[in-house]
């Protein structure tokens, strides 16, 4: 980080992107901000990772698609050096899970976020907080959905002999509202525990649920004493109705 000229600590980000206009725009909205300071461009992959470490930047911002190294190849790479936020137009469900995969920590997509946001997105990724614009936590979601679903195929059917069909509603990720009402969870409580069945951790559902991690915290003490468990296991046990 630099010193800004009032004393703060400010960000020091590079911008990789095969468009020239595109990084100019950003480096000019990003360098208006007084904590923010654009160190480097680059026009593909392999500019931002020589970049990057002749530089060191607190937070990469990279588009997805670029001639030569593009952003996806770059990105296993880059996250080893610095934070890193995808800021692309490609929205497709597959590579916003992939880069989440890879290491990204955050993924804008153009057309979905103002000046104001995107600059306090820097300021969150280089904070170690996550930050997604709606198409991108809509994928998450998606892929957090079909993940509890296909494990929730296989518990079915391995204790499907043992139980009656009552009770096999309540073996979906997603539980119903006797459920809910039977431990007193809260709705904003019931959906974090439904994620915490998922296998979320708390960085993650504070990214999904646009929360700080400290009141993911808070919900999830709050969840296990009205649960009365300890460990996520238990509480996830308890709420799918294996314990």
């Amino acid at each position: 980080m630099t010193d800004t000229a009032d004393g703060l600590r400010g960000l020091r980000v590079l911008v990789a992107d095969d468009n020239p206009v595109i990084r100019a725009g950003l480096t000019a909205v990003l360098s208006a901000a007084d904590d923010l300071t654009v160190v480097a461009e680059a026009e593909d992959g392999r500019a931002a990772y020589e970049a990057a470490l002749h530089h060191r930047p607190d937070v990469i911002l990279l588009d997805v698609r670029m001639p030569g190294v593009d952003g996806m190849a770059a990105l296993p790479h880059l996250v080893r050096v610095a934070p890193v936020m995808m800021l692309t137009y490609s929205d497709e469900t597959d590579l916003v899970q992939e880069a989440v995969r890879l290491g990204a920590g955050g993924y804008l997509v153009h057309g979905e976020f103002t000046t104001q946001q995107l600059t306090q997105a820097v300021r969150d990724v280089g904070d170690g907080r996550p930050h997604f614009t709606p198409t991108a936590t809509n994928a998450l979601l998606a892929h957090i959905r079909d993940h509890a679903t296909a494990h929730a195929k296989p518990r079915l059917r391995s204790l499907s002999p043992q139980i009656s069909s009552p009770n096999l509603s309540r073996m979906q990720p997603h539980v119903g509202q006797s459920t809910q009402s039977r431990f007193q969870l809260s709705g904003r409580e019931a959906e974090i525990m439904d994620l915490i069945a998922s296998g979320m951790n708390n960085q993650q559902i504070a990214a999904v649920c646009f929360i700080s991690e400290k009141t993911v915290k808070n919900h999830i003490n709050r969840i296990f004493a009205k649960l009365q468990t300890t460990t996520r296991a238990q509480a996830t046990a308890k709420w799918l109705g294996v314990a």
